[in-house]
């Protein structure tokens, strides 16, 4: 997402940024970045019906721009769309004030995003030190790492996308396979899995798009194949084979080089996250984030099996952790999910917002924001949102204060 301008008081958190989203990515952005309470400026289309001098109405569609003070905000992860509904703020020719309207943000369209109250000292939520790590995320030139992953079992692929922020279902192939019964049935099930392999080679293909790649001058993102049993060797080898009989020399490289297999349970998409733990698929994806979350993750489960004090979760047990220093210099962690940021009190939000920035400038711990549209951001949703690695163990924190 590209930043256009902003003029943002840093001290007391008030000002607007103004941003050009230019991938489907950026919408996931802008879902973090606005808030109940905001006010969003961007372009909108509106149906006016004009009446006439002699009585008769005409309806006609015309573009204009709202601004519009922030009530709710529904994203579609899938499609990459972002609605954004709230009430009317200033004035405008096609609406009155106070009238609701939803903008459905669009790329390649400008929109200025404001925060706190620019003529007083109300800032609300106001671009705390989340918001502007967030902003600055959103807005880096560096191209977020992408992986795409196959989960797949007999008849069941899942397609996705893997970027640095999220996990998203690009297609779902299904495919009636005949069943191997003994003695007979074997050739109808191997033609079932053949067309089953093309069927999701194809897709898959549509998804990565190579030639486009090669054109831009861009390298492959990594493919994660993975699946129960031996499936994922067996579509490797088709996708190996297709390669040769069609003479695609760039499809052979991406797979024999890009590639990595990866066993999991099933062929759902909650697998995945099995199969980003296996050892192959950490080393060659190692610099992902996604991939240092679930290392942290791994690690920070294996302290809760230890169950010796070092690892903790729950807000009350966390702040209790902080409160002692035990989340500061020599190894300690925040881990939190990104959805606690999301809430529409904004009295809640402060409250987290303090805690990083303590555990962050006055603790000199590590904060880790995980995703909640990641595996392990989802993981991190059953333990309240919320953990903390220790740089020492405490015990009991758990327990009422009396």
């Amino acid at each position: 997402m590209k930043l256009v301008k902003s003029h943002i008081d840093r001290r007391r958190g008030v000002g607007n940024a103004t941003l050009l989203p230019q991938e489907p990515e950026d919408m996931w952005h802008l879902y973090q970045l606005i808030r109940t309470g905001d006010v969003l400026r961007a372009p909108a289309v509106r149906k006016v019906t004009e009446k006439a001098a002699t009585g008769s109405t005409n309806t006609k569609t015309v573009r204009t721009s709202f601004s519009i003070r922030v009530k709710g905000l529904d994203f579609d992860p899938g499609a990459g769309q972002l609605h954004v509904a709230g009430v009317i703020c200033a004035s405008n020719p096609y609406a009155s004030l106070g009238s609701h309207h939803t903008l459905d943000l669009e790329l390649q369209r400008q929109l200025t995003l404001q925060k706190g109250d620019i003529e007083s000292n109300d800032t609300g939520g106001g671009w705390d030190s989340v918001a502007l790590d967030m902003l600055r995320e959103a807005t880096d030139v560096r191209q977020n790492v992408e992986t795409f992953a196959v989960v797949m079992a007999e008849g069941l692929a899942n397609i996705c996308i893997i970027t640095e922020f999220q996990t998203v279902v690009r297609a779902k192939v299904e495919s009636n396979v005949p069943r191997k019964r003994q003695g007979h049935g074997a050739d109808a099930h191997d033609r079932g899995m053949d067309r089953f392999y093309e069927t999701v080679l194809q897709t898959l293909l549509r998804q990565i798009d190579l030639p486009a790649l090669q054109a831009e001058g861009k390298n492959a993102p990594p493919l994660l194949l993975a699946s129960p049993g031996f499936l994922a060797q067996a579509f490797l080898k088709y996708m190996l084979a297709s390669a040769v009989r069609s003479g695609d020399k760039m499809l052979n490289t991406y797979a024999k080089d890009s590639t990595v297999i990866a066993h999991t349970s099933s062929g759902h998409v909650h697998s995945l996250n099995e199969a980003l733990k296996a050892p192959a698929v950490l080393s060659k994806l190692s610099e992902t984030k996604f991939a240092k979350d679930s290392r942290l993750m791994e690690r920070f489960f294996e302290l809760i099996r230890q169950d010796d004090g070092r690892a903790w979760y729950g807000p009350n047990e966390v702040r209790k952790a902080v409160d002692k220093g035990a989340v500061g210099r020599g190894g300690g962690v925040l881990l939190i999910s990104n959805k606690l940021f999301r809430s529409q009190d904004v009295a809640t939000r402060k409250k987290w917002v303090a805690l990083v920035e303590r555990v962050k400038h006055v603790e000199g711990g590590e904060v880790r924001v995980m995703s909640s549209s990641h595996e392990s951001g989802k993981r991190l949703e059953s333990l309240g949102d919320i953990g903390a690695i220790l740089t020492f163990a405490l015990q009991d924190l758990d327990e009422d204060e009396s």
